[in-house]
C-alpha cells in the first residue's frame, strides 16, 4: 500500500505539473451555471415589504444626486427634483418603467467568443479582488499598488479560466492620473482576452477608453453599441447619495450601451441601519435609483443589480466580512434581485491582514453566501485582504483553489453504466481493492480534480520537502505564471496602432479625472 500510495502521489504530481505524457482532464470553467439551491433569509411577504419600503424611501425621502445632468434626466422622466437641496424624489411608476426596460439577460463580448459572458439569473461568473490601493506578497511585502503590480495581476488573472472578467485589481499609483486610463486599457487589451474594465472617472476618460477599445477590436460605433464590450462598477455613497463621477459613469455607459454593475456599499451600523433588513432595504433603494438613471438615459442599456452589504465591528467601526450577517445580507439581496428579475452581483472578501486561516474562513463563508443567494457575478472572490485595502498574490492563488472546486460542482455528474461500473465490481473480489482494476486504470489520471496549491502528501513527505505552507507553494505558482509569460494572441499591427494612439493622446496632455 505504501508503494502504491507513493506511485499515486507521483502520478498526481506529474499531472499537476504538466509533466510526462499524462492525458489532460477536460474541464470548462468559462461558462458556468449555478447548481446550488437558492436559500432565502426572509419570507416572500417580508421581501415584498422591503421592496415597498425602498420605493417609499425614494418617493418620500428621496436620494441626493450631485450631478446636474443626472438631475435633469430624472426631472424629464417625471421625478420631483429640488435643485436647492439636490434631492430627487422618484415615484413608483418611474421605477417600474425603468425596471421594465432593463435587460434580464446580457451578453458581454470579450476578445474571443469563447470568452463571452452570458449574464442572467442562473449564470455564474467570478472576479478576483479589485480596486485595492495596496498589493502584497511574501517576497516583496505590502506596498502601494503600482503599474508593475497591475500588469502582473492582469497576467495571473488571464491564466485562470475560472476568473471570467478583468478587474482593476490594484490602483497603479505610480502612473499619473491624467494618463492612468491609457495604461490600464493598454495592459488589459495586450495581456488579456477577457472582458475589460473601465474606470468611471469622468466623461473624457470614459470616452477615450471606449475609443481605444473599439479601435483595437476593430468595431464600428454601431458594433460597439450592439453589445457591451466592457464594464464598470458604480458605487453609491450610502446613505442615499449618488455622487458626480458615479452618476456621470451611469450616463456615459448607458449612452454607449456598455455594462454598469451597480453596487451600493452598505455597512450595517455605519452607513446603513444596523439590521440586515434595514441595510438591504437601503441598498435596494439606492440600486433602483441608479438603475433607473441608466434606463432614463437609454432604455434597454445593460445594467446589473448589485449589493455589497456587511456589518462593522461595533467595537472599532472597522468593516467585517465573511460574517453571518454578511451571509444573510447576500441571501436577502438574491431575493430582491429575483423579485425584479435582473442579473446581479454580490461579493466575498476578508478583513484579515494576512493570508491566514481567518482570511480563508471569511472569504469562503462570504463566497458561499453569494453562491446560495444565486449571484450572477461574484466580485472580490479571490485575493482580497484588509477589507479591500490590499490584494495578496498568494491569497489570489489559494482562493482560486476554492473557485475551481466550485466550478467543478457546476458540471453534471454522470451515472450511466460506465460510471456505475458493475464490471469493476465483477473484477474486484471481496476484500480486494480497486487501485489496479481496469475501470480505475482507464480513469485515474483524469477522473478527479487536481489541486493547484493543496499538498496531499503525508507528513513525512511534506517535511522532507521543506515543510512548506500553502502560501509558500502559492508563491511558486504565481512566480511561474509570470516567468512563463504566456499571452493571448494579439494582432501586432493593432497593438502598434494602439501604442501610437496612446502616445499621441499622452503628448496632448491626456485627460484628468473628473469629480
Amino acid at each position: 500500500m505504501e508503494q502504491e500510495s507513493r506511485g499515486r502521489t507521483s502520478r498526481r504530481r506529474r499531472a499537476r505539473d504538466g509533466g510526462g505524457e499524462a492525458p489532460r482532464r477536460e474541464v470548462n470553467y468559462r461558462q458556468l451555471r449555478n447548481p446550488f439551491p437558492q436559500m432565502a433569509v426572509f419570507s416572500d411577504d417580508q421581501v415584498a415589504a422591503m421592496h415597498d419600503a425602498a420605493l417609499q424611501m425614494l418617493e418620500e425621502l428621496g436620494i441626493k444626486v450631485l450631478l446636474p445632468e443626472a438631475r435633469q434626466i430624472f426631472a424629464r422622466a417625471g421625478a420631483r427634483v429640488d435643485e436647492t437641496t439636490e434631492m430627487v424624489y422618484l415615484g413608483r411608476d418611474i421605477v417600474a418603467e425603468a425596471l421594465s426596460t432593463a435587460p434580464k439577460s446580457i451578453t458581454a463580448r470579450a476578445a474571443t467568443r469563447e470568452r463571452d459572458l452570458l449574464l442572467e439569473l442562473g449564470s455564474l461568473t467570478f472576479q478576483c479582488g479589485a480596486g485595492a490601493p495596496h498589493a502584497t506578497d511574501l517576497e516583496r511585502g505590502r506596498r502601494p499598488g503600482s503599474g508593475r503590480d497591475f500588469r502582473e495581476f492582469t497576467r495571473i488573472v488571464q491564466h485562470y479560466d475560472v476568473l471570467h472578467m478583468m478587474p482593476p485589481v490594484v490602483e497603479p499609483q505610480d502612473i499619473a492620473t491624467n494618463v492612468r486610463h491609457y495604461f490600464t486599457m493598454e495592459v488589459q487589451l495586450s495581456l488579456s482576452d477577457k472582458l475589460p474594465f473601465v474606470f468611471s472617472r469622468g466623461t473624457p476618460q470614459v470616452t477615450e477608453s471606449f475609443e481605444i477599445l473599439a479601435d483595437f477590436r476593430g468595431l464600428t460605433d454601431d458594433a460597439f453599441q450592439s453589445d457591451p464590450h466592457c464594464y464598470t462598477i458604480i458605487n453609491t455613497n450610502s446613505p442615499r447619495v449618488l455622487d458626480t463621477p458615479m452618476a456621470q459613469g451611469l450616463i456615459d455607459f448607458a449612452k454607449h450601451r456598455q455594462l454598469s454593475i451597480v453596487t451600493p456599499f452598505t455597512l450595517m451600523g455605519a452607513m446603513a441601519p444596523i439590521t440586515v433588513a434595514g441595510a438591504v432595504t437601503l441598498s435596494h433603494a439606492e440600486a433602483l435609483a441608479a438603475i433607473a438613471l441608466t434606463q432614463m438615459t437609454n432604455p434597454g442599456a445593460p445594467v446589473m443589480y448589485g449589493t455589497f452589504t456587511s456589518n462593522v465591528d461595533m467595537k472599532s467601526g472597522a468593516p467585517a466580512f465573511g460574517t453571518p450577517e454578511h451571509f444573510k445580507a447576500s441571501l436577502a439581496a438574491g431575493q430582491m434581485a429575483r423579485l425584479i428579475g435582473l442579473p446581479w452581483r454580490c461579493a466575498g472578501g476578508s478583513a484579515a491582514n494576512v493570508n491566514d486561516a481567518q482570511a480563508a474562513n471569511e472569504n469562503q463563508f462570504g463566497l458561499w453566501g453569494c453562491l446560495m443567494a444565486g449571484a450572477t457575478t461574484i466580485i472580490h472572490a479571490a485575493g482580497w485582504l484588509e477589507g479591500g485595502l490590499t490584494v495578496s498574490y498568494e491569497k489570489l492563488i489559494t482562493d482560486l483553489e476554492v473557485l475551481q472546486m466550485v466550478a467543478e460542482m457546476c458540471a453534471a455528474t454522470q451515472a450511466g453504466p460506465d460510471e456505475i461500473a458493475l464490471d469493476a465490481h465483477r473484477e474486484v473480489m471481496p476484500s480486494g481493492h480497486f487501485f489496479g482494476c481496469a475501470h480505475t486504470m482507464a480513469r485515474y489520471q483524469t477522473e478527479f480534480y487536481q489541486p493547484i496549491v493543496a499538498d496531499w502528501s503525508n507528513y513525512g513527505t511534506w517535511e522532507e520537502n521543506g515543510s512548506r505552507t500553502a502560501s509558500d507553494r502559492a508563491t511558486d505558482i504565481w512566480k511561474k505564471i509570470l516567468r512563463d509569460d504566456v499571452r493571448p494572441a494579439v494582432d501586432e499591427a493593432k497593438l502598434e496602432a494602439m501604442h501610437r494612439d496612446i502616445e499621441k493622446r499622452t503628448a496632448a496632455g491626456g485627460a484628468p479625472p473628473e469629480s
